[in-house]
């Protein structure tokens, strides 16, 4: 779903696939445009899947607004899957295309801001 999305957005470019503590993580290296998604699980929610994003990024704060219902969240830097439904699929491709637009979107609002 992740390389989907990002072939289907276009600015996004090719992503690197690598390791980021024993879990599968994916950037956005050539193009810079979004911030490392990275699968894996947490300690408070082991047996669910997990999207877990830089801690300083302000995309859990958006996703706990936008989605409330759909996911649950653990601080700042991780969109937990419930196991016990099914998964959100329209909220999910929302999420991943934030995060892989993230610093393309934040430069584009300072630009227009500096204005």
């Amino acid at each position: 779903m992740i390389f989907t999305i990002a072939a289907e957005i276009g600015d996004v470019g090719s992503l690197t696939e690598t390791l980021k503590w024993g879990e599968p993580a994916y950037l956005t290296e050539v193009s810079r445009s979004g911030t490392t998604i990275r699968l894996g699980a947490t300690r408070e929610a082991p047996h669910e899947s997990a999207l877990l994003f830089n801690c300083k990024t302000s995309l859990i704060g958006m996703f706990r607004t936008a989605f409330p219902a759909d996911f649950k969240f653990e601080g700042n830097r991780a969109l937990v899957i419930p196991a016990d439904r099914a998964m959100p699929r329209t909220p999910l491709l929302f999420c991943l295309t934030a995060a892989l637009t993230y610093h393309q979107r934040k430069s584009t609002g300072s630009r227009h801001q500096r204005h």
